[in-house]
């Protein structure tokens, strides 16, 4: 059973899931699932290109499975048709690897990191992981945003190098500003294989916290995953 807090709604449907709220702490709502099928059957079949291989709905439909394949892939060409129905634009991704921010030594913008999406429009972030290591999340209260730990934003300060005044636009023009760092006391919640997620996002019209979250380390598991 997914560990939960006050920051997340758990939901039985897909109509729940677009349209609950997200009010108050919770920025991250959860349809819950325990998925039938062989999702690391069609992971074997798919070729893998580059680190991230996009996997198109051709690409599953050409793959020659099992029953329990054709289950997992059936699953997932149900998900991908739901999200589409409602407006989004949902990608598979076949991942071995993200690439790594290794710029500087004193902090990182890559999606390993701790991190809140960012949006000029109303909407939110999708995810779910079919096969291998899932995405982690933490409360907004047991994170601190990077900008603000003082040895950090000295070095961002001397990296700026320009007006004061400036300086505030520079963190948004270069992402630094959308990394967090977890308090000593953090708890990570892992978002966990089949469930579907929708994730708060910082745009004009939002009323909530952006929800904290990153990326696994991968291990030898290539990664089955919905994003939009």
């Amino acid at each position: 059973m997914l560990s939960t807090t006050n920051s997340i709604k758990i939901v039985s449907t897909f109509s729940e899931l677009i349209n609950s709220d997200f009010e108050g702490k919770i920025n991250a709502i959860n349809w819950q699932r325990d998925l039938d099928g062989d999702f690391e059957e069609i992971v074997t079949k798919l070729e893998l290109n580059e680190n991230i291989t996009e996997v198109y709905i051709e690409d599953l439909e050409n793959l020659i499975l099992s029953e329990n394949g054709h289950i997992a892939r059936e699953i997932i060409l149900n998900d991908l048709r739901l999200l589409n129905d409602f407006g989004a634009s949902p990608s598979l991704n076949l991942l071995k690897n993200y690439e790594r921010d290794n710029e500087f030594d004193f902090i990182s913008t890559d999606v390993y990191s701790y991190h809140v999406d960012r949006s000029p429009i109303a909407t939110s972030t999708f995810l779910c992981t079919y096969y291998g290591t899932s995405s982690d999340i933490l409360p907004n209260d047991q994170t601190i945003q990077k900008i603000l730990i003082p040895e950090i934003r000295e070095k961002l300060k001397k990296l700026h190098n320009g007006e004061e005044e400036d300086f505030e636009t520079f963190l948004k023009e270069y992402y630094f500003d959308l990394h967090y760092q977890p308090k000593p006391d953090a708890h990570p919640i892992n978002l966990g294989l089949g469930n579907l997620w929708r994730l708060s996002v910082d745009h004009p019209e939002q009323k909530v916290l952006p929800c904290v979250h990153r990326a696994p380390i991968e291990n030898d598991k290539y990664r089955l995953l919905l994003i939009c």
